[in-house]
């Protein structure tokens, strides 16, 4: 990330040396170990060393000038500290630095409270009931992102008006229960946007890559980031294993550099193992970023067609109102009965409900289904992948849990047909364009042309129809795992 930002900043400055410049200063606001810190203080003190031939002249100019941190918690305060002054204390005997008045330097950190309402957070989302803990305990209420009016609070911290050249790092990524419930919340782009209002002339950050084509709360995030056009470098890892071992982080990790002089097309480089391919794009052609060129070649030559999607005969999320861990239902059917079809330590299984229970998408408890679950593969994690799980035709009357999504038309030979298009590589390519992690909700779809159910779709008939080139199709073959083509019929 810092030779990314070294080369931006060389090509933006008619090739100056961004480690020779003693004025540039650099922000990381939400330092943990202080890596980042630690390595501009190492290339800084080579950069500098013509201008300032003292070495401790130098090194103090370097921490009291051009390097500041906000630590997460107390603790990744004290480790920054130890990473760039060699003491936990900045102006302690063993320090580095000896222009320090203050234990901390400019490594800040002190406690900082939520601001609860409707018994969240106003600012991260963080939920009251999990996190509003006495001062004894962390309470992970970031200062970064705590602040209405940023550079006044950062002006507190440092003592005077700041004006950060480079704001660089790795955020805090969720909030542990700050979508309800146990589901944890997206806190990543707050970190980003707050770093905005600072003005900076670069923003250069570590992040989850599925905000390129979903999450909760990221659609403004994404609109903004991918239309302003000032995205310069975009470095994508599909596999977040291959940037962090131990840690899984479905749909992928990124590195992004922003630049605030910047108006164009971003070179972008997806990584999978050795193999690296790279383009310059346009980030906004879709509402969602596609990752591979020749997927968004493709693309193109699919909604220039001009067809009905296929959401238009799939339900949404629930779709006839009943919860996964449903289990109000019995194994016999009775009079009056429908079958449902509901998911258990990962099999499926068919029980019976009274029809009048079904108050959603009653219309449909008579129609032909095609059941598809909701949860598939992990979203680009490997390639080939299926992307999808196998789909379950469902003859009426018959609803299903949340566990599935459900197309409907009209006969069981429209079924068939509708289920053999689900079962192409083509199809299950074009959901992957929009699908990072494991779920499959409706808009992972939205790019799936509708057909005529009149026949058994492949996917020779489907290259040919939509004029794919050699290199496309093998693309595809690559890319997309075949699918068991037994046809499961639920009785």
């Amino acid at each position: 990330m810092l030779d990314m930002l070294a080369k931006a900043w060389g090509q933006d400055h008619d090739g100056a040396d961004l480690w020779s410049d003693k004025t540039v200063r650099f922000l990381d606001p939400f330092t943990k170990s202080g890596v980042f810190l630690r390595e501009i203080t190492s290339r800084l003190t080579q950069g500098l060393a013509q201008q300032i031939p003292d070495l401790q002249e130098r090194v103090n100019h370097i921490l009291k000038q051009q390097v500041f941190g906000i630590g997460i918690t107390r603790m990744t305060s004290l480790l920054a500290r130890r990473s760039v002054y060699c003491s936990k204390y900045a102006n302690g005997a063993h320090s580095i630095a000896t222009s320090f008045d203050s234990d901390a330097g400019n490594i800040w950190f002190e406690r900082t409270e939520h601001s609860w309402s409707d018994n969240k957070c106003q600012f991260c989302g963080a939920p009251k009931v999990i996190l509003d803990r006495d001062s004894g305990l962390e309470n992970y209420a970031y200062a970064f992102i705590h602040a209405k009016e940023i550079k006044t609070r950062i002006a507190e911290i440092f003592g005077g008006s700041m004006q950060f050249d480079v704001i660089i790092g790795n955020p805090p990524y969720q909030m542990k229960g700050g979508a309800g419930g146990t589901s944890d919340s997206s806190i990543y782009h707050l970190f980003v946007e707050q770093a905005k209002m600072l003005e900076p002339k670069y923003l250069s950050m570590v992040i989850p890559s599925r905000w390129l084509t979903g999450g909760r709360g990221l659609d403004e995030f994404r609109k903004e980031m991918l239309s302003t056009h000032k995205l310069t470098r975009l470095v994508d890892f599909p596999v977040s294993k291959e940037v962090f071992p131990n840690v899984e982080v479905k749909g992928g990790i990124c590195y992004f550099l922003w630049s605030a002089d910047h108006n164009g097309q971003c070179d972008v480089t997806v990584v999978r193992g050795v193999e690296e391919v790279s383009s310059s794009r346009q980030l906004d052609e879709f509402e969602v970023f596609v990752r591979d060129p020749i997927a968004v070649g493709i693309l193109r030559k699919v909604l220039r067609a001009g067809e009905l999607p296929i959401t238009n005969i799939l339900t949404a999320d629930t779709p006839f109102g009943i919860a996964t861990n449903f289990d109000g239902f019995h194994d016999k059917m009775k009079a009056g009965d429908i079958a449902l079809h509901y998911v258990r330590s990962g099999k499926r299984a068919i029980g019976f409900i009274p029809r009048q229970m079904i108050a959603k998408n009653v219309t449909l408890i008579d129609k032909w289904k095609v059941l598809v679950p909701e949860a598939g593969s992990d979203g680009g994690q490997k390639i080939p992948d299926s992307v999808l799980g196998k789909p379950w035709l469902s003859p009426p009357p018959s609803v299903s849990t949340q566990s599935f999504l459900a197309f409907w038309v009209s006969s069981e030979n429209e079924a068939r047909s509708l289920e053999s298009y689900f079962r192409t590589k083509f199809f299950r390519h074009l959901v992957s364009l929009r699908k990072l992690t494991q779920h499959a909700l409706r808009s992972t779809y939205s790019w799936i042309p509708i057909q005529v159910w009149d026949k058994q779709w492949t996917d020779e008939v489907l290259y040919k129809k939509y004029g794919l080139t050699v290199d496309e199709i093998d693309y595809i073959e690559t890319v997309i795992r075949p699918m068991d083509s037994n046809t499961e019929v639920a009785e």
